[in-house]
């Protein structure tokens, strides 16, 4: 697993109205939103993003940026791989919008998102913005968004091929051919690891496997133009993973196929832009989960998700184009969602449940930005019409069909008006301070709403009365681009009502509720130094105060407590140093302050720092070979607790952590 040392922040420089208008770039990807230099914005490069073979480990460089828990997705269950931003409340579904070229990727039933199916190599950039996104990103936009552009390129553009410790192995490749009229881009990867047991050796017994996984995905686009500059491009991706999920009998997998269709015209001097899209994702995921018996000794399968077919569909399409000073953006959007969870349950598997339904969200929205002087002032507003539908739970005999339960839920529907604006201000010398406020929202899944689940030794309760949680906030920044030294600080406030969490309502037993409000005042900074072309230095932190306040829970065990996995300080640093021409040096740390791995900070998960590093040696122009280390210090990291019975004493907290020392090399190409 080669090291995440690729100094990964950059302080977003501002696009001008003029100079966007006089260059026609025509892609898949949605041209930028109109006012984003007025949020807090990081830009990654495509470099920076082939800085991890895992996705979101390099994404994991931005402060506040994490999934439900500290595992990346080399270990994490795909439940758990929901993305969430600035550190407010992580949740396994996630609160952040990841999207490749306007295609969502947060899966159509929980929401999670399956980071081994987007390669980095099929990549060509990623913009994060952080806050409630509103206008054209919408529903899903909760905490931030993730736009991922694919690449583009002749020929080989990327390959990498590594192998190391733990069993680490990885393929990739990416490349295009131009064939008469179409442009051709594909991209094809491979991975596996025999991983590690997650728990310590001293609490280890025989239920304790190694955390494994086996993943592939290819990807093929092909387009072309109609006219001058309207592009058609079609886009299909499949993948499938396997995983050993750390205990015995306790498994996993996931697989689907996603297909895009887009057409687009860009907006120019005196003539409108537009574009249109339509997509499908047909998804499906396996999942079994165990108690684990005392001392560990054994487990016993308390659940066989045996099939969870989903299918998510939608589309969007916009105009865009420009009035004098002012430039404007008006779109509709729609998302649907429809799927249920097949599963044994109960003693010996001896029970039947299926669950599940259907889910929707459309909206309309109009976004404007507007430059002077040395000013940008931009507004985006939307109106969402969300639904549920066909919610179901039927529980059975597994041997004779006899059924024990049937229960319809009746169909829910309502409309939820959004806003974002915000300002920038260019106070010369490549200093500018800006503002902004924002609303977003989530519609539950079709998980949360219908689904109920063991794991371990505790059960939770789905609540189909679950009604979307929304995010208030205000923020303020400043920062410069000096050439050699860019920085950015942003101090901001953020409540996110109606959260749906897992609540303790009862001696192992937990519901999702939308239990209480979490107020989030924080502040978060990178800056990056180039001291020269072969040396240069970033470093990055946040620091977010957020606490829970109850409104209408079952127990009240909630008052003054901090959301379940969120740190109170994050920080990272990187170094990039060039002492030949054909050596490259990386080297980058991350720090995570104290968390909590439950509802009612009964868990502590203790501070954890990692430092990785590479050595890159140049044998041509674009291929190289390289050796890493990754958690050179072995430290260890504390992903998730639990009570377990030990050696008759029920309450012995069993820590997991993520994973150890690794080292490797490989061998890599960049066009």
């Amino acid at each position: 697993m080669t090291c995440g040392a690729v100094a990964l922040l950059s302080v977003v420089t501002p696009v001008m109205a003029a100079e966007a208008t006089e260059t026609v770039v025509v892609t898949a990807s949605p041209p930028d939103p109109l006012g984003n230099d007025a949020f807090s914005v990081v830009k990654v490069t495509q470099s920076q993003l082939r800085a991890q073979p895992q996705l979101d480990a390099a994404l994991k460089q931005v402060p506040g940026l994490s999934l439900f828990r500290r595992d990346s997705s080399l270990s994490a269950n795909p439940t758990t791989q929901g993305v969430s931003l600035r550190s407010i409340a992580p949740s396994g579904a996630g609160r952040a919008l990841v999207t490749l070229d306007g295609v969502p990727q947060n899966d159509p039933f929980g929401n999670w998102v399956i980071w081994s199916s987007l390669p980095a190599e099929d990549l060509g950039s990623a913009e994060i913005v952080r806050g409630a996104g509103a206008g054209p990103y919408g529903a899903g936009a909760l905490t931030g968004v993730i736009a991922l552009d694919e690449a583009h390129g002749d020929g080989l553009v990327a390959g990498d091929a590594e192998g190391g410790s733990s069993g680490q192995a990885r393929i990739a490749a990416s490349g295009g051919a131009n064939i008469d009229r179409f442009e051709i881009f594909a991209s094809a990867s491979a991975s596996s690891s025999h991983g590690w047991i997650p728990v310590d050796r001293d609490q280890r017994g025989p239920a304790d496997d190694a955390l494994t996984l086996d993943a592939r995905n290819a990807s093929l686009r092909i387009q072309t133009y109609a006219e001058a500059d309207t592009l058609i491009s079609a886009r299909v991706g499949v993948y499938h993973e396997d995983r050993n999920s750390g205990l015995v009998n306790a498994e996993s997998s996931a697989d689907g196929v996603t297909a895009s269709l887009t057409v687009a015209h860009p907006e120019s001097s005196g003539d409108v832009g537009w574009r249109a899209q339509v997509w499908l994702r047909d998804v499906g995921l396996t999942n079994s989960s165990v108690s684990i018996g005392t001392d560990r000794a054994s487990t016993t399968l308390t659940n066989n998700q045996y099939a969870v077919p989903a299918t998510g569909w939608g589309g969007n399409a916009a105009l865009r184009g420009e009035w004098s000073w002012l430039n404007w953006e008006v779109g509709v959007d729609a998302r649907l969602a429809e799927g249920e969870s097949r599963e044994l349950f109960s003693s010996g598997l001896s029970m039947r449940r299926i669950s599940g339904g259907r889910s929707a969200v459309e909206g309309v929205y109009a976004e404007t930005a507007a430059r002077s002087d040395g000013w940008l002032f931009t507004l985006g507003a939307r109106v969402d019409g969300w639904e549920t539908a066909n919610g179901h739970l039927t529980e059975s005999v597994a041997a004779t069909g006899v059924v024990s339960k049937h229960e319809t839920y009746p169909s829910r529907s309502g409309t939820l008006p959004t806003a974002r604006f915000g300002v920038r201000r260019e106070l010369g010398n490549g200093l500018y301070l800006r503002g902004a406020a924002y609303e977003g929202f989530r519609a539950p899944s079709l998980n949360e709403l219908y689904r109920p689940f063991r794991v371990g030794q505790i059960t939770t309760l789905a609540n189909p009365a679950l009604t979307p949680e929304n995010l208030y906030g205000t923020e303020i920044g400043i920062g410069g681009d000096h050439g050699a030294f860019t920085w950015d600080v942003t101090a901001f406030w953020n409540q996110l009502h109606n959260p749906i969490s897992n609540v303790t309502t009862g001696t192992n037993i937990q519901t999702r509720e939308n239990a209480f409000d979490i107020n989030a005042l924080g502040i978060e900074a990178e800056g990056r130094y180039a001291i020269n072309d072969d040396f240069s230095l970033t470093a990055a932190f946040d620091t977010v105060g957020a606490h829970t306040k109850v409104i209408s829970t079952t127990t009240g065990l909630l008052v003054n407590t901090r959301p379940a996995q969120a740190p109170r300080w994050t920080a990272t640093g990187g170094m990039e140093f060039r002492p030949l021409p054909q050596l490259t040096l990386f080297a980058d740390f991350r720090y995570e302050s104290e968390r909590f791995a439950d509802d009612q900070n009964r868990l502590p998960l203790a501070d954890a720092t990692t430092a990785d590093a590479r050595i890159s040696w140049a044998l041509t122009h674009s291929l190289s070979i390289y050796v890493y280390g990754d958690n050179l210090f072995n430290a260890r990291v504390a992903s998730t607790a639990a009570f377990q019975p030990v050696q008759g004493n029920p309450s012995v907290i069993v820590t997991n952590f993520s994973a150890p020392r690794m080292v490797g090399g490989g061998l890599s190409f960049a066009q």
